[in-house]
């Protein structure tokens, strides 16, 4: 009897070592998976008999970390990407293409004709200045016209693939679940589902809520549900943009989760970057470029001469809305200004006389006296373009300043949010590189480890497989007595 007992257990530890050697294998064929979280082997003893059960090695608290920071990573990339993408159009400070540059360059060609104003070929330079100042503000907004509509895509890929992340992750959900409550080895399921909360995080921040049976809820970092035993529908209502508006909202289970109707506005992840370049530093960038197209043609304004009180009206710098004086500025008009035909040859009509002398708009507005000498038009220009004026303060720039000034601190408002995009970027990316190191170290497979514990296991199923051969010995010699 007693050799009978000692068999069944050298038999046990036999089982055992070799679950556990398989277990280590597993781990080092999973050790080059980012997603794979080390195995474990525990020897549960019952009725006398050893059996392994197998453990994950897993950490809540620091993966949640990972997910926190996984999520303010990606807003503050996202939204650093776009702003890059918008400092272009300041241009090369060197290459004098910003606006603030031009409306320097603008300002030294009025200077220049007003010493000279019988001199048509400063005429020309003044009127090719202006051009470039207006084709540099149109092709500012047509710039963020196209990032922001290269947003929308992206953002509607995020809604994309944030749902066929929740239909995958419900698979993933639901065999761990089922898999538990049949005692099933669901450990590569955990790693799959851990994984795809990774993922996750990286578009939208996420709240993990475990649950009975090893179930488990996500939230949003708000408070708004997004898989509770079913995947919730995730929704971007796409419509056409317009200049200097926010556009569609994303929702979950028809609650707004961005714009200002939101209950409950998301925090981090890649769309919330993308919602924040799309409906805040684009669209307050447009409106500081359509309030410095308002100054331009308020500047250069022509008012009735006659005493008729006839309103003022846009002179030099005009737009498809023109003439009348737009206040305040129409969302867009960055993109619409342009030079007057009316002072251009090269357009029927246009004459380089009536930015001296006035009369674009009719007689009404008529300065000159008839003379190639009268400057007394171009010097006002010149004082109105260094002159003060109100602007709107509710774009963070000053309530008033002259035309370059205010030029001068939209740039470097867009180059200050960069900036402090750049430095949240750098800060988040170590912050996830600290909470992933640590998830590693807690989780990873160690080489190090699985190959000393293989060697331990070796010995261990030597020595069971050593006390089976003695134990056949001793009862092939007592058989031998018997017979």
């Amino acid at each position: 009897m007693s050799l009978s007992v000692a068999y069944n257990t050298a038999r046990s530890s036999l089982q055992a070592s070799q679950s556990q050697m398989a277990i280590v294998s597993r781990n080092t064929a999973g050790a080059s998976d980012p997603a794979y979280s080390r195995k474990i082997g525990a020897l549960v003893t019952t009725g006398g008999a050893a059996r392994v059960t197998v453990l994950r090695a897993s950490d809540r608290a620091l993966l949640n970390k990972m997910l926190e920071t996984t999520s303010d990573a990606a807003t503050q990339k996202s939204l650093l990407e776009g702003l890059q993408r918008l400092s272009q159009t300041i241009g090369d400070p060197e290459l004098d293409e910003s606006p603030a540059a031009r409306i320097g360059t603008l300002n030294n060609a009025l200077k220049q004709y007003a010493n000279a104003p019988d001199d048509a070929v400063l005429a020309r330079g003044f009127v090719k200045a202006a051009s470039d100042l207006a084709a540099s503000l149109n092709q500012a907004t047509s710039s963020i016209n196209a990032i922001r509509q290269e947003t929308q895509v992206q953002i509607a890929d995020s809604v994309s693939r944030i749902n066929d992340i929740l239909a995958k992750f419900k698979i993933a959900n639901d065999e761990v679940v089922s898999g538990a409550a049949l005692g099933r080895d669901v450990t590569d399921a955990l790693d799959t589902r851990d994984s795809l909360i990774a993922q996750l995080s990286e578009e939208i921040g996420v709240t993990v809520v475990p649950r009975a049976d090893n179930d488990i809820a996500l939230y949003t970092d708000s408070g708004v549900a997004l898989f509770d035993r079913l995947p919730r529908s995730v929704r971007y209502e796409s419509a056409a943009l317009t200049a200097g508006k926010p556009g569609g909202a994303i929702l979950i289970d028809e609650i707004p989760v961005t714009g200002s109707s939101s209950p409950m506005p998301l925090n981090s992840g890649n769309l919330v970057g993308l919602v924040r370049l799309r409906d805040d530093a684009a669209v307050t960038y447009q409106k500081q470029l359509d309030e410095l197209a308002r100054g331009l043609i308020e500047a250069f304004a022509e008012y009735d001469k006659s005493g008729g009180g006839k309103p003022d009206r846009a002179g030099v710098f005009t737009y498809s809305g023109g003439p009348s004086i737009p206040k305040p500025a129409p969302e867009g008009l960055a993109g619409l200004i342009k030079v007057s035909d009316a002072v251009d040859p090269s357009k029927a009509g246009g004459k380089f006389e009536r930015i001296r002398d006035g009369g674009i708009n009719g007689a009404d507005y008529t300065y000159g006296d008839g003379t190639a000498s009268f400057s007394t038009r171009l010097y006002q220009l010149v004082d109105a373009m260094q002159a003060d004026r109100a602007f709107d303060p509710s774009l963070g720039l000053g309530n008033a300043m002259s035309l370059q000034e205010f030029a001068s601190s939209s740039a470097g408002w867009l180059e200050a949010q960069r900036q402090d995009a750049s430095q949240q970027v750098a800060y988040q990316e170590t912050l996830l590189a600290q909470a992933s190191e640590a998830l590693s170290n807690a989780t990873d497979v160690n080489m190090d480890d699985e190959t000393a514990l293989m060697l331990q296991l070796e010995k261990s199923y030597s020595a069971s497989a050593k006390l089976i051969s003695v134990i056949d010995q001793m009862l092939q010699t007592l058989l031998n007595a018997v017979g």
